[in-house]
Protein backbone atom coordinates (compact mmCIF):
# COMPACT_ATOMS: atom_id res chain seq x y z
CA UNK A 1 0.00 0.00 0.00
CA UNK A 2 2.72 2.72 0.76
CA UNK A 3 4.51 1.55 -2.43
CA UNK A 4 1.51 2.29 -4.44
CA UNK A 5 0.98 5.32 -2.78
CA UNK A 6 4.77 6.24 -3.17
CA UNK A 7 4.31 5.54 -6.99
CA UNK A 8 1.16 7.45 -7.25
CA UNK A 9 2.71 10.50 -5.67
CA UNK A 10 5.86 10.07 -7.87
CA UNK A 11 3.57 10.28 -11.14
CA UNK A 12 1.79 13.13 -9.51
CA UNK A 13 4.87 15.28 -8.90
CA UNK A 14 6.50 14.05 -12.71
CA UNK A 15 2.94 15.97 -14.37
CA UNK A 16 3.30 18.80 -11.96
CA UNK A 17 6.87 19.03 -12.93
CA UNK A 18 6.58 18.40 -16.32
CA UNK A 19 3.09 21.07 -16.51
CA UNK A 20 5.54 23.65 -14.76
CA UNK A 21 7.97 22.92 -17.56
CA UNK A 22 5.94 23.60 -19.97
CA UNK A 23 3.89 27.16 -18.60
CA UNK A 24 7.72 27.98 -17.97
CA UNK A 25 8.75 27.37 -21.49
CA UNK A 26 6.43 28.71 -24.01
CA UNK A 27 7.35 26.66 -26.91
CA UNK A 28 6.93 23.51 -24.95
CA UNK A 29 3.48 24.60 -23.48
CA UNK A 30 3.06 25.19 -27.54
CA UNK A 31 4.17 21.84 -28.63
CA UNK A 32 2.00 20.20 -25.58
CA UNK A 33 -1.42 22.58 -26.07
CA UNK A 34 -1.41 21.42 -30.41
CA UNK A 35 -1.04 17.76 -29.16
CA UNK A 36 -4.66 18.58 -27.14
CA UNK A 37 -6.00 19.89 -30.23
CA UNK A 38 -6.34 23.28 -28.41
CA UNK A 39 -4.56 25.06 -31.36
CA UNK A 40 -5.52 29.07 -30.46
CA UNK A 41 -4.24 28.50 -26.90
CA UNK A 42 -1.04 26.94 -29.00
CA UNK A 43 -0.97 30.19 -30.79
CA UNK A 44 -1.19 32.08 -28.12
CA UNK A 45 1.24 31.07 -26.53
CA UNK A 46 3.96 31.51 -28.85
CA UNK A 47 2.91 35.76 -28.90
CA UNK A 48 4.93 36.77 -26.46
CA UNK A 49 7.98 35.28 -28.30
CA UNK A 50 7.21 37.34 -31.26
CA UNK A 51 6.27 40.41 -29.71
CA UNK A 52 10.10 40.22 -28.20
CA UNK A 53 11.58 38.72 -31.50
CA UNK A 54 10.03 39.88 -34.71
CA UNK A 55 12.89 38.35 -36.61
CA UNK A 56 12.28 35.23 -35.01
CA UNK A 57 11.17 33.29 -38.22
CA UNK A 58 10.42 29.83 -36.85
CA UNK A 59 8.09 31.61 -34.32
CA UNK A 60 5.78 33.27 -37.15
CA UNK A 61 5.88 29.79 -39.17
CA UNK A 62 4.38 28.09 -36.49
CA UNK A 63 1.86 30.52 -35.38
CA UNK A 64 1.13 30.36 -39.03
CA UNK A 65 0.40 26.54 -38.63
CA UNK A 66 -1.46 27.25 -35.64
CA UNK A 67 -4.03 29.61 -37.20
CA UNK A 68 -4.16 27.45 -39.97
CA UNK A 69 -5.45 24.47 -37.98
CA UNK A 70 -7.60 26.23 -35.94
CA UNK A 71 -9.25 27.74 -39.12
CA UNK A 72 -8.50 31.15 -38.44
CA UNK A 73 -7.07 31.17 -42.33
CA UNK A 74 -7.33 35.42 -42.77
CA UNK A 75 -4.38 35.21 -40.13
CA UNK A 76 -2.77 32.48 -41.06
CA UNK A 77 -1.91 34.12 -44.35
CA UNK A 78 -0.42 37.13 -42.71
CA UNK A 79 1.94 34.92 -41.15
CA UNK A 80 2.84 33.50 -43.63
CA UNK A 81 3.20 36.40 -45.58
CA UNK A 82 5.73 38.13 -42.58
CA UNK A 83 7.52 34.71 -42.82
CA UNK A 84 8.09 35.21 -46.56
CA UNK A 85 8.97 38.95 -46.24
CA UNK A 86 11.32 37.68 -43.58
CA UNK A 87 12.98 34.89 -46.10
CA UNK A 88 11.51 34.55 -49.62
CA UNK A 89 13.33 31.51 -50.07
CA UNK A 90 11.32 29.85 -47.30
CA UNK A 91 9.85 26.31 -48.40
CA UNK A 92 8.13 26.06 -45.14
CA UNK A 93 6.69 29.76 -45.55
CA UNK A 94 5.77 29.52 -49.41
CA UNK A 95 3.83 25.72 -48.98
CA UNK A 96 2.59 26.94 -46.21
CA UNK A 97 0.47 30.05 -47.18
CA UNK A 98 -1.22 27.74 -49.64
CA UNK A 99 -2.72 25.72 -47.10
CA UNK A 100 -5.20 28.62 -46.29
CA UNK A 101 -5.43 29.87 -49.75
CA UNK A 102 -7.08 27.15 -50.89
CA UNK A 103 -8.79 26.40 -47.72
CA UNK A 104 -10.69 29.72 -48.90
CA UNK A 105 -10.58 28.32 -52.32
CA UNK A 106 -8.32 31.52 -53.83
CA UNK A 107 -6.88 29.20 -56.47
CA UNK A 108 -5.08 31.70 -58.28
CA UNK A 109 -3.17 33.36 -55.15
CA UNK A 110 -2.52 29.31 -54.25
CA UNK A 111 -1.03 28.92 -57.23
CA UNK A 112 0.66 31.71 -57.57
CA UNK A 113 2.98 30.60 -54.52
CA UNK A 114 2.83 27.01 -55.41
CA UNK A 115 5.15 28.42 -58.64
CA UNK A 116 7.12 30.49 -56.28
CA UNK A 117 7.96 27.35 -54.21
CA UNK A 118 8.73 25.18 -57.54
CA UNK A 119 10.84 28.22 -58.74
CA UNK A 120 13.05 27.31 -55.35
CA UNK A 121 12.71 24.29 -55.48
CA UNK A 122 11.63 22.43 -59.27
CA UNK A 123 10.97 19.39 -58.05
CA UNK A 124 9.36 19.47 -54.37
CA UNK A 125 6.59 16.94 -54.15
CA UNK A 126 3.94 19.24 -52.10
CA UNK A 127 4.52 21.98 -54.39
CA UNK A 128 3.53 19.93 -56.99
CA UNK A 129 0.84 18.28 -55.53
CA UNK A 130 -0.61 22.09 -54.05
CA UNK A 131 -0.37 23.33 -57.62
CA UNK A 132 -2.49 20.54 -59.06
CA UNK A 133 -5.16 21.06 -56.05
CA UNK A 134 -5.26 24.56 -57.39
CA UNK A 135 -5.48 23.21 -61.38
CA UNK A 136 -8.12 21.17 -60.63
CA UNK A 137 -10.11 24.48 -58.66
CA UNK A 138 -9.90 26.35 -61.25
CA UNK A 139 -10.70 23.72 -63.63
CA UNK A 140 -7.71 23.85 -66.07
CA UNK A 141 -8.16 19.95 -67.35
CA UNK A 142 -5.35 20.36 -70.04
CA UNK A 143 -2.56 21.86 -67.61
CA UNK A 144 -3.68 19.41 -64.93
CA UNK A 145 -3.42 16.28 -67.33
CA UNK A 146 -0.26 17.87 -68.71
CA UNK A 147 1.40 18.60 -65.16
CA UNK A 148 0.40 15.22 -64.02
CA UNK A 149 2.09 13.35 -66.81
CA UNK A 150 4.95 15.34 -65.90
CA UNK A 151 5.15 14.96 -62.10
CA UNK A 152 4.02 10.80 -62.55
CA UNK A 153 7.65 10.61 -64.65
CA UNK A 154 9.36 11.72 -61.40
CA UNK A 155 7.83 10.06 -58.70
CA UNK A 156 5.98 7.22 -60.52
CA UNK A 157 5.22 5.40 -57.60
CA UNK A 158 3.00 8.16 -56.29
CA UNK A 159 -1.12 7.24 -56.30
CA UNK A 160 -1.88 11.17 -55.31
CA UNK A 161 -0.39 12.54 -59.00
CA UNK A 162 -2.43 9.51 -60.47
CA UNK A 163 -5.65 10.93 -58.76
CA UNK A 164 -5.76 14.41 -60.55
CA UNK A 165 -4.63 13.02 -63.72
CA UNK A 166 -7.76 10.61 -63.35
CA UNK A 167 -9.88 13.17 -62.66
CA UNK A 168 -8.52 15.74 -65.43
CA UNK A 169 -9.25 12.90 -67.61
CA UNK A 170 -13.22 12.80 -66.53
CA UNK A 171 -13.80 15.88 -66.61
CA UNK A 172 -12.31 16.08 -70.35
CA UNK A 173 -15.11 13.28 -70.59
CA UNK A 174 -11.87 10.89 -71.25
CA UNK A 175 -13.16 7.70 -69.80
CA UNK A 176 -10.50 5.42 -71.43
CA UNK A 177 -7.92 7.82 -69.94
CA UNK A 178 -9.44 8.38 -66.61
CA UNK A 179 -9.86 4.23 -66.23
CA UNK A 180 -6.14 3.85 -66.85
CA UNK A 181 -5.34 6.20 -64.91
CA UNK A 182 -7.51 5.00 -62.32
CA UNK A 183 -6.58 1.13 -62.52
CA UNK A 184 -2.89 3.00 -62.45
CA UNK A 185 -4.11 4.24 -58.44
CA UNK A 186 -5.78 0.62 -57.60
CA UNK A 187 -1.97 -0.66 -58.65
CA UNK A 188 -0.70 1.44 -55.89
CA UNK A 189 -3.38 2.09 -53.37
CA UNK A 190 -6.04 -1.21 -53.76
CA UNK A 191 -8.96 -0.63 -52.91
CA UNK A 192 -8.97 3.13 -53.14
CA UNK A 193 -12.55 3.79 -52.68
CA UNK A 194 -12.11 6.79 -55.70
CA UNK A 195 -10.54 4.30 -58.14
CA UNK A 196 -12.67 1.82 -57.45
CA UNK A 197 -16.31 3.40 -57.69
CA UNK A 198 -15.11 4.73 -60.72
CA UNK A 199 -14.01 1.60 -62.61
CA UNK A 200 -17.06 0.22 -61.51
CA UNK A 201 -19.37 2.54 -63.18
CA UNK A 202 -18.17 1.64 -66.18
CA UNK A 203 -19.17 -1.70 -65.75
Amino acid sequence: MNKLILNSGLLVSLLLSQNILAAADPWAESYRLEALAQYEAAARSLETIISNDVKNEFAVLRHGWLNYLRGNHNQAIKDYKKAIAMNSKSLDALLGIILPLEAQQRWNEASSYASKALNVAPWNYYAHIRLMIAEEGLRKWDTLVKHAHSVNSRYPSDATVLVYLARAYRWKDDKKAARKAYQQVLERVPGHIEATQFIESLS
